[in-house]
């Protein structure tokens, strides 16, 4: 592999090993950073688009919203009717803060998201099956293991057939799931102390009963016919309405996921670097992710952009960082939408905490904080066998997580 150091200061490109090792270990080597930075150009490429596409997109769009909000109320219905039904199991199998971060971080690994798990937990507490601090459990550790879906996708990024290059897309998830890490552990404590310290007990987001009633006039038909055949007050009746409702808010997150813009890995071959500061790529995550709703998508978006050469992994922390912050946005709403109060609280509380370590990191120890992240990503991909041990260690610490008192 060609030493990055190697390259001449003036060249236009680096080749795709030396953007690879720079893109990795680009502390290590200042020259690759600077060779990186002298690169300012940006390649654009337009297209016309056929006549009527912009208005069949635009219908396409309407129509995959209109499915995806109906299938989130009558979701989020089922799993509400099929919680109560499950309360006694589901209350026996979490009984402290600890089961529910494990509980929430476990799931969020197996289904690939975080958005989910965090809405079942606050369905799980208007259903009075969690208290207010185990559902708050439950959502920082749907955010611990959101992260995982950008190591699988950087995996197969690297696997479609190229011959080098392919630690840099494997390194965007380890990097994702290492800052989310370090910025939801304090966070977490943070506003665990504010939702426990009642500072937001006057807060009531939510919305008039009309609103309400408008929702259920929506949901309630296709809710009635599903618990028809699913009964709710039967146990293993609850249980597949329970399951049902969950598969459901899948779908309805995988449907805004497909009204939201891609970054095809088939674009342009040329690189087109730029790099601003920390503060701004902190501002760009949090639009992002407020836009996407996602920071899955937010995040998924780094893997083509890193392993191409469009940003430099020096740029994508703070950007991780700011994603982790507005990808609470969903919860929220599904918060507001559940009409319990202490929801919305649970998820402000996540939001307060997590701000406030991030800005203060971000503040104060940025620097020394990105080299322990950058050190830890370079451990792990020395080898495949290192790889690996991350992976299982991401699975053992929540199981290890739901056998705590």
């Amino acid at each position: 592999m060609d030493d990055p150091r190697g390259a001449q200061p003036d060249s236009p490109h680096l080749n795709s090993d030396q953007a690879e090792r720079s893109s990795i270990w680009a502390d290590l080597y200042p020259e690759a950073v600077r060779i990186l930075a002298a690169e300012e150009s940006l390649t654009e490429r337009t297209s016309r688009p056929y006549p009527g596409r912009a208005l069949i997109g635009g219908a396409r769009r309407v129509g995959f919203g209109l499915a995806a909000l109906w299938s989130f109320l009558v979701a989020l219905g089922l799993m509400r009717d099929g919680a109560r039904g499950l309360a006694p199991i589901l209350g026996g199998a979490i009984d402290s803060v600890w089961n529910a971060i494990g509980f929430g971080w476990l799931g969020s690994l197996l289904v690939l998201s975080g958005s989910p798990v965090a809405a079942t937990s606050l369905t799980l507490l208007d259903a009075d099956v969690l208290s207010a601090d185990q559902s708050y459990g439950m959502v920082v550790g749907s955010r611990l293991g959101a992260a995982f879906v950008v190591l699988v996708i950087g995996a197969l990024y690297a696997l479609r057939g190229r011959t080098s290059g392919r630690r840099s897309p494997i390194s965007i998830g380890i990097l994702a799931l290492a800052m989310t890490a370090v910025t939801y552990v304090p966070g977490g404590l943070i506003g665990l102390w504010v939702l426990q310290s009642g500072v937001l007990d006057s807060v009531n987001l939510t919305p008039p009963s009309l609103f309400f009633d408008a929702m259920e006039s929506i949901s309630a038909p296709a809710i009635g016919l599903v618990e028809q055949v699913l009964s709710p007050r039967d146990p293993r009746g609850a249980g597949l309405l329970f399951g049902v409702g969950l598969a459901l808010l899948l779908v309805s997150f995988r449907l805004v996921d497909e009204l939201l813009p891609s970054l095809s890995a088939e674009a342009d071959e040329g690189r087109a670097r730029w790099y601003v500061g920390p503060w701004k790529m902190f501002g760009i995550g949090l639009v992002v992710a407020l836009a996407t709703l996602s920071v899955s998508v937010a995040l998924s978006l780094l893997v083509p952009a890193v392993a191409r050469g469009y940003l430099r992994r020096e740029q994508i922390l703070p950007y991780i960082m700011g994603a982790n912050i507005t990808t609470l946005f969903d919860t929220l709403v599904v918060g507001i939408l559940t009409g319990n109060d202490v929801a919305a609280r649970v998820v402000l509380a996540v939001a307060i905490g997590v701000t406030c370590s991030t800005l203060l990191l971000l503040a104060f120890v940025y620097r020394p904080v990105r080299g322990l992240i950058f050190s830890l990503q370079g451990a792990v991909l020395t080898s495949p066998g290192r790889l690996v041990a991350f992976v299982a260690i991401l699975f053992a610490c929540p199981l290890l997580l739901l056998f705590v008192p």
